[in-house]
Parts: structure tokens; C-alpha cells; sequence
């Protein structure tokens, strides 16, 4: 039906005749010759109708914005002074010979061009969201991205093998997402949060290089980088060690940045997660920003002002400060804003100093919290922080968790914002990290009982395995995050391929051995069988394409998305169900739905 796309039409069809199918981005009627912007997926193409053929004339005058068409004309240069640099088809235009609607449109709700769209009206409408050209673009580099994946893999020796979608209810760290049988009375399925158990038991089974691009779903509160069902690039494989598993995959991203957008990723470097925390407050830092903590918990516990001394001598506690160069010029309203902003994370304050005069001592110190502080302190915070004139010094200073997400929260703020840009506080478009040696257990003080920080099937360090029943909180795991400018892109971490190893590490989640082999029997019997050394990771292709594109949410760059409700207004999902098909499932609502 058609001889080119839109969007390609360029010089090199000079002189020809094109036959071009897509949509009426827009049309202008400029005194008797009307022009018509056609629209597909590879861009536009400006094409002139002139009132010398009247048939096809009568056809151009009654197009509307969206009414699908089919052109046929010749390829010719755009007159002087009239070319666009900013698409392929910029420097030339196609005269019409003849013009056939397909199909016409109603008045679409909005406008393709039409910025700052409320996101109720683009998912409602996510067919016509879908026609814009930056959805368009985003889609299409989804395409290539998972495209250059599949192709390093395939490269690689890795085999792309299914896994169930529908399959057992095991904890994960999420609520499952629940799929009730209608042959077995009261019995549920679970869609998979991730396929972990399946792929290292395709390990087990000797397939030592396993890949899929496949959905995950978790049932968990929503938020810009998080949907209910996700895209995940999950990678397992045989016999290479945590640094070669690291190696292989740093390659991998890289490769597909390079030959995806072009871009050319430094190498990444390597830090423990007990460093991360200290300086930055967080376990996947976005390392563009050039602040970091300094520790003062150990020199706050004799001062007299009870914000910092309580914390500075409570087990859980943390006192840090961040220094903001140049940070005097802020105003009193600015910092009263952020110390709102830090009460967003548990904060119940933000206390603060301006660097007046370091000659001065605390004469040249401005801040409310400067008389509760004896001089060793003040000379403390001074050499450790670096501080000097013009310098402004935030505080946390509560349990260590709040302490870190307020000022780790507050370091990216300031980072960010346009002071922090002006400063160079924010250097640098990618820094990707790996972050590495994280605790394999961390403490639930209200259940008192160990839960696992990543999941229960992730190996102890060597040496660590004796501390699973004496000392839990002392394992550090063979696990890693991969980062990519303050996002989380994946994680992983070699895996437990010994019995004796996993059953040591469900005790010390208290699963007891009759749980353990109710909810992971089949994983444990399989390791009975030479499973051999294994490990993987898993790279959120959602996540991925995001940064890339350098959208604001995940609902730009996936095709049919849920709100942060977990609703699909394209389809009006979740909806209720007849009592038929409740019945064959064996289910009675508690609270049924009111009568429409």
C-alpha cells in the first residue's frame, strides 16, 4: 500500500513518486494551497496540495487532525528559507497527486502536540497518547533496547527459556498477586514476582546460561519508578564468580547504551554497601551529585543539646552533617522549606549552621543551635566537614534509617535544584555504580526475627555460613545492585547451590523445616542433586528505557500502564465479574458490589 515511510522521505527520492499512508498531524490552509503534516512512526512528512487538481483538492479541503490517509505524490525540494533542520524530511515536501481517506476521525479530546496533559486524560485515552511522536519514540527505543540485549546474550552462549506464569505462592518480599483455580476447590495460583526459584533450577538442570525477557508482578504500594506488572530482564548462569557475573553484565549495559543511544557508559566503579550508607545515606547513591555525609555521631555524645547527644548514644542512632558550599546565600525561606521537606521522611527537624567567619570561631557562626554546642564539637564539625566561609551546614541527627533517608533525600534536593546546578553541585549526565557486600539479614524490631535483604536463596560470603544460626546480623552476602544515577537498575547475587547452606539460612528466618519444605521442597530436593555454583541478575527493562529517554515515570516508556491506583482506564481494569464465574472459582465476595 505504500512505498516509504513518512519520516523517511528525504533527498534521496528526489524526482520520485511516493505512495505514503499515516495520520493528518495537523492541516493549514495557507490562501488556496492547503498543506498537510502526515504522520507514522518514523515522523512527518509536509505535503502540498495545490487547487490545479480539483478532485484531490475537494478530498484535502474536508481533512481533519487524525483522519487516517493514503497520498500519492512526487518528492520535491522545499522552496528557500522554508526547510526543517530538525527532521529527515525537512528539506524536501511532496506534492499530492491523489488523496484517498481510509478512515476519518472524530475531534480527538486533545491535540498530539498538546503539552501538559493530566495523566487521567492520557491513560484514559492511551491509543491517541500512544500516536505522539515522543510515545512513539520512547516505544521504539524500548524496541532496540530489548533488541541489543537479546543480542549481547545471544552472543554470550545465553538460551532464552520460558518459565511459568501461573505457579506457587512463595514469600518474596511483596504481596503475590493471586489467580484461584477453578478445578481445585480453595486452591490459588500466584502470578510470579520474579521467576528466581525456576531459573536456578534450570541451573540445577544444566542449562548454564539461561535468559528471558519476561512480566514480573508484585502487589505493592505504586509510585513514579514502580508498576503492579513489570518488565524484567532476568539472567542466570553457571560456574563465574560474583566479579565475573559483575564483569559480563557491566558489558552487557554498556554494549546495549552504545549501540541503543549512542552513549558511551564509563566504567563502573565498585562500592561496599557500608560505604554507600556512610556517605551517602543510601544504597544506590546517584554519584552526579558531589555531597556527601560526614560522621559526627561519635563527637556529638557530650554535648548538651539532647537532639544530637540522644541520637549520638542510642545503638540505633546517627548524627551527620552535609555541607552545602556557598550555601550561606540561602535565605531563611529556603530553609525552612527544606526542613518541611526533610519531615517527609521521618524528620522532626533540620538544624543547620551558616559559615560566616572560621576566624571568628563561633562568633562566626549562624545558627540557632550554636550556644547548646561546647567548642570541641564546634571545632569538630568545622575540620570534619571541611566547612568554609559561605558555607552552609545541614544535620540529621535520629535513628540511623531516618537520619539517612532525610539527608540522603536532602542531598539530592539541593543537588538538583537550580542553586545546586548553578554551584556544580551536579556533575556529569551518567554515573553508574555497583554496589556490593550487602548485609544478607536485617532486624524486624517489632517481630524480633531476621528477615532477608535480598531474598532467602542469596549465598553468604565465604566463611560467613557459621554466623547464620550464631550471628545473623554479622553475614554480608554475595549480592549486588547495579545503579545508574540514583536509580536502582537491577540487582542480583550468587546464589545458595548447597542444601545444608539453604537450610541454615530459612532457620534463621525461623522457616521452620516443615514450612521450608511446604513452600520450597522442590528447590531444595533439586539441590540435592549436584546443583552446580550459580548466580544471576535481574535488570528492570522498564527502569532501563526510563533513564534513557530521561522520562519522569515508568507509564511513559510501557504501552498500556496502570495509574498509581493500579487501575487500567484504557479498559476499566479491575472490573467486577459475574456471580457465575464466581461460583466455578469457589468464591463468595464478603462485601459484595453494590447493584449497578
Amino acid at each position: 500500500m505504500r512505498t516509504s515511510y513518512c519520516g523517511l522521505v528525504s533527498e534521496t527520492l528526489l524526482g520520485q513518486t511516493v505512495t505514503l499512508v499515516g495520520w493528518a498531524h495537523r492541516r493549514r490552509d495557507h490562501g488556496g494551497v492547503i498543506f498537510i503534516d502526515l504522520r507514522d512512526r518514523e515522523g512527518l512528512v509536509q505535503v502540498v496540495c495545490d487547487p490545479d487538481r480539483p478532485d484531490m483538492f475537494k478530498v484535502a479541503e474536508g481533512v481533519r487532525n487524525e483522519f487516517c490517509l493514503k497520498i500519492v505524490g512526487k518528492v520535491r525540494e522545499r522552496p528557500a528559507g522554508t526547510t526543517n533542520a530538525n527532521i529527515t524530511s525537512g528539506k524536501v515536501e511532496v506534492l499530492c497527486h491523489e488523496i484517498e481517506v481510509l478512515n476519518p476521525s472524530v475531534t480527538p479530546p486533545f491535540q498530539l502536540d498538546e503539552e501538559n496533559l493530566s495523566e487521567t486524560t492520557r491513560l484514559t485515552h492511551r491509543v491517541l497518547d500512544l500516536r505522539r511522536p515522543q510515545m512513539q519514540r520512547n516505544l521504539m527505543l524500548r524496541y532496540r533496547v530489548a533488541m541489543e540485549v537479546r543480542k549481547f546474550l545471544d552472543a554470550n552462549g545465553f538460551i532464552d527459556i520460558e518459565t511459568p506464569m501461573l505457579t506457587k505462592s512463595t514469600p518474596e518480599g511483596a504481596r503475590d498477586y493471586l489467580v484461584p483455580s477453578r478445578v481445585h476447590d480453595g486452591m490459588f495460583f500466584a502470578l510470579p514476582q520474579s521467576p528466581q526459584l525456576f531459573k536456578q533450577l534450570l541451573m540445577v538442570a544444566g542449562f548454564d546460561r539461561y535468559y528471558q525477557i519476561t512480566k514480573c508482578f508484585r502487589d505493592e504500594d505504586l509510585r513514579a519508578d514502580r508498576q503492579p506488572e513489570f518488565t524484567q530482564i532476568d539472567i542466570e548462569t553457571s560456574f563465574l564468580t560474583e566479579e565475573e557475573i559483575r564483569t559480563m553484565f557491566e558489558g552487557m549495559i554498556r554494549s546495549t547504551f552504545e549501540h541503543a543511544i549512542g552513549v558511551k557508559l564509563p566504567a563502573f566503579p565498585v562500592m561496599k554497601y557500608a560505604d554507600a550508607m556512610r556517605l551517602y545515606g543510601s544504597d544506590k547513591p546517584d554519584l552526579r551529585v558531589k555531597l556527601q555525609f560526614t560522621e559526627l555521631t561519635d563527637a556529638m555524645k557530650d554535648v548538651e543539646f539532647k537532639v544530637f547527644s540522644g541520637p549520638a548514644n542510642s545503638a540505633d542512632g546517627r548524627v551527620v552533617a552535609l555541607r552545602v558550599p556557598g550555601g550561606g546565600e540561602m535565605s531563611r525561606g529556603e530553609i525552612d522549606a527544606y526542613t518541611e521537606f526533610v519531615k517527609i521522611y521521618g524528620a522532626k527537624g533540620l538544624a543547620w549552621i551558616k559559615v560566616n567567619d572560621t576566624a571568628k570561631g563561633r562568633e562566626g557562626l549562624q545558627s540557632p543551635i550554636v550556644k547548646n554546642l561546647h567548642d570541641k564539637a564546634i571545632a569538630e564539625i568545622l575540620a570534619r566537614t571541611g566547612a568554609v566561609n559561605g558555607d552552609l551546614i545541614f544535620f540529621g541527627a535520629d535513628k540511623a534509617k531516618v537520619a539517612n533517608d532525610a539527608i540522603g533525600a536532602l542531598r539530592i534536593k539541593i543537588g538538583h535544584s537550580e542553586f545546586g546546578k548553578a554551584r556544580g553541585l551536579l556533575q556529569g549526565q551518567w554515573e553508574p555504580l555497583w554496589v556490593i557486600d550487602f548485609p544478607m539479614f536485617e532486624h524486624d524490631d517489632e517481630a524480633q526475627r531476621w528477615n532477608a535483604v535480598h531474598h532467602p536463596f542469596t549465598s553468604p560470603k565465604d566463611g560467613h555460613e557459621d554466623w547464620l544460626e550464631t550471628d545473623p546480623g554479622k553475614c554480608i552476602a554475595k549480592a549486588y545492585d547495579v545503579v545508574l544515577n540514583g536509580i536502582e537498575l537491577g540487582g542480583g547475587s550468587v546464589r545458595i547451590h548447597r542444601e545444608e547452606v539453604q537450610s541454615k539460612v530459612f532457620r534463621a528466618l525461623k522457616i521452620g523445616a516443615e514450612e521450608a519444605q511446604l513452600k520450597f521442597g522442590f528447590l531444595l530436593d533439586a539441590l540435592k542433586y549436584g546443583a552446580p555454583p550459580h548466580g544471576g541478575i535481574a535488570i528492570g527493562l522498564d527502569r532501563f528505557v526510563m533513564l534513557m529517554t530521561g522520562a519522569e515515570s515508568l507509564r511513559d516508556v510501557i504501552a498500556f500502564p496502570k495509574t498509581q491506583r493500579a487501575q487500567d482506564l484504557l479498559t476499566n481494569a479491575p472490573s467486577p465479574v459475574d456471580e457465575r464465574q464466581l461460583r466455578e472459582l469457589h468464591i463468595r465476595l464478603r462485601n459484595p458490589m453494590p447493584a449497578a
